[in-house]
């Protein structure tokens, strides 16, 4: 028995006073809805109607039990007209990822201009570089660069990046530029990611990949260090084309070897799932193509 028919039923027999009635309200048989109501008896444990040839009646219990169950009932109907609301007007809370610069300097302005619209929804931007669980961490949507690995996720390409190596004009001057990726052995290198890792720079050389190992001589995990470092002559830096555009456009950088770059990587918006998505993704994933140049790929 499903509660809340059998108590739909019941409201209905007692307002038009009749089980005829109630069924054609209801669309259903005459006899579907007396087990609706036998088996709603059945399972509180008393009589809700009394039953005569002519006449159908609430008992004393049916009358306590009606008030109830019409506010049981209306409470349902609020929380399905909410949640069918929400499908269709954003409202509540979204909670975004995006890792922690491209989040900062591109994410943070989507969130203003996407509450600014959407006056009835509050935003969390959670910044990091780490891989998260979206459905463990109650995250909505998340903003990642790069190819992702198959998973059950919905993903929409909102963008793309390069990556480069850059290099200071100064440093230029003073070592020359390289040609091709294996002239980076002869140049001081500047390596940007994990402390631990063995800096591997990838290339495309003659239609194939190239690999080049480089010894920095100094290494963080900070793009904005490693980049620093670079601008003040450190040597070539591998970084994201967002991470040292603000540099390249001021001159205090510069690109180089960009005949080699790989191709470059998507930039992605992912999310669940897309069966009965909510406004508040929709619209953000909307706003997001609306309004973003999250293109990084021009040399």
């Amino acid at each position: 028995m499903d509660r809340f028919d059998a108590m739909q039923a019941f409201v209905t027999v007692a307002d038009l006073k009749g089980f005829a009635p109630a069924a054609r309200k209801l669309g259903l048989s005459a006899s579907a809805v007396t087990r609706l109501v036998a088996a709603l008896e059945e399972h509180v444990g008393a009589r809700l109607l009394q039953r005569t040839t002519r006449s159908v009646t609430l008992t004393d219990v049916g009358v306590r039990f009606l008030e109830r169950a019409r506010r049981i009932l209306a409470d349902l109907e609020e929380a399905e007209g909410s949640a069918q609301a929400e499908r269709t007007q954003p409202t509540g809370r979204l909670v975004v990822s995006a890792p922690f610069g491209f989040g900062r300097l591109h994410v943070s302005p989507l969130m203003t201009a996407y509450l600014k619209r959407y006056p009835e929804v509050t935003g969390e931007l959670r910044l990091s570089d780490r891989m998260i669980n979206l459905v463990e961490e109650g995250v909505d949507l998340a903003v990642r660069i790069g190819h992702l690995a198959d998973s059950s996720l919905v993903a929409r390409v909102v963008g793309d990046m390069r990556r480069m190596v850059v290099v200071s004009p100064d440093y230029l001057a003073q070592h020359g530029e390289p040609q091709r990726p294996g002239d980076i052995a002869a140049h001081q290198t500047v390596h940007f990611g994990a402390v631990s890792a063995v800096p591997d720079w990838r290339f495309i050389e003659d239609g194939r990949e190239v690999r080049v190992t480089c010894t920095p001589r100094f290494v963080s995990n900070s793009s904005e260090a490693a980049i620093w470092h670079a601008e003040h002559g450190g040597g070539l830096t591998r970084v994201l084309a967002y991470q040292a555009a603000d540099a390249i456009a001021a001159g205090r950088l510069r690109p180089v070897l960009t005949a080699f770059e790989p191709p470059p990587l998507p930039i992605h918006i992912i999310y669940p799932t897309s069966r009965l998505l909510s406004a508040k993704v929709r619209t953000f994933v909307d706003l997001a193509l609306e309004i973003t140049d999250w293109h990084f790929s021009a040399r």
